[in-house]
């Protein structure tokens, strides 16, 4: 078997001779060090250059899940007036507008344990206007009714396995719509190290990494469940970050530390994160936190059996690659 240059060059391992093999592999492995050292001296010299410019020298971006994401035909460009339009008169829009308030009841499964009040005390803490209302035996469809007729504007049943809140239903009243989360990674405010203590301000709504149709629809949904009036005072905030479909909920406050100086910075450029002289920001987490995983999300009110499903994840169909995300 006769190889030529061309496919023994790139294939080493064709040639059947071991020393000629050996040989055109030290040579392959030679030219591979001599590419890098090439490209390393490349890098250093743009980088002398930007400096000379006073310019900050491009960084190779990291391959990540998040970088080598798969294309969503649904992603929302930043200007995209259509979607911007059709969420100026959806189900949340009077919510964002200040039009409406918003007012919650909590419920629960049927005989919750100890540890679910725990974390419903909680979540009355961070949601303003909460009221939690025991579940006796009625199902949620009839619930949604007796809300509705209450003038709550959402419906939130928890659900709990082990002792642990495992699942969250959300239904926008009286039309919905309504979602399912799995709930999961549940930390009280008493279990974390150097908490704050919640004060009575109406928090800042920070949504986050929403970036497509559906996304930005649980975005507005969740973000529907608070006044859009913050109290800049309070300093607190309440964060909804997406990365890779999971949902992570925090509840922050800012603080200010003011710190000795005495004007000068040694040459130093100042720092674009501490843009104040005197003055560091810092954050301290009030609790809870948890992270949601949402199921399912349904037009209309809470109906499993006959009711419309906008989004519905489906592992075998959608779990197809590592890199696919869907909100």
């Amino acid at each position: 078997i006769i190889c030529t240059m061309k496919g023994a060059r790139s294939r080493p391992g064709l040639i059947k001779n071991k020393e000629k093999r050996q040989q055109v592999y030290a040579k392959l492995k030679l030219l591979k060090k001599k590419g890098k050292r090439e490209k390393r001296g490349e890098n250093k010299r743009r980088a002398v250059e930007a400096g000379e410019l006073g310019c900050e020298p491009v960084k190779k971006k990291p391959k990540t899940l998040e970088t080598e994401r798969v294309n969503d035909p649904t992603f929302v460009k930043p200007q995209d007036d259509e979607v911007f339009g059709d969420e100026a008169g959806d189900e949340f829009a009077s919510i964002f507008a200040n039009t409406e308030k918003p007012k919650l009841m909590i419920t629960t499964r049927p005989k919750p344990t100890k540890e679910l009040f725990l974390f419903i005390g909680n979540l009355l803490q961070i949601f303003p206007k909460a009221y939690y209302y025991e579940r006796k035996k009625f199902d949620v469809k009839q619930i949604c009714g007796f809300a509705s007729q209450k003038d709550f504007t959402h419906l939130v049943v928890l659900g709990e396995q082990d002792k642990q809140c495992n699942g969250m239903i959300i239904s926008r009243l009286p039309h919905g719509p309504t979602a399912f989360f799995k709930v999961s990674n549940v930390e009280l405010s008493s279990q974390l190290k150097h908490r704050g203590r919640q004060t009575g301000h109406m928090p800042e709504i920070i949504l986050n990494n929403f970036t497509t149709r559906v996304g930005r629809r649980v975005g507005r949904f969740l973000g529907s469940l608070f006044p859009h009036e913050p109290e800049f005072k309070g300093r607190q905030a309440v964060t909804f970050h997406n990365q890779r479909d999971f949902i992570f909920v925090r509840h922050h406050r800012y603080i200010f530390d003011e710190t000795e100086t005495d004007g000068k910075t040694d040459g130093k450029k100042a720092d674009s994160r501490n843009p104040v002289p005197g003055v560091k920001a810092r954050l301290q987490e009030l609790g809870p936190r948890f992270t949601l995983k949402m199921r399912w999300l349904q037009l209309g009110s809470f109906d499993t059996k006959d009711g419309e499903y906008e989004w519905m994840h489906n592992r075998k169909a959608m779990d197809t690659d590592r890199r696919r995300f869907h909100l």
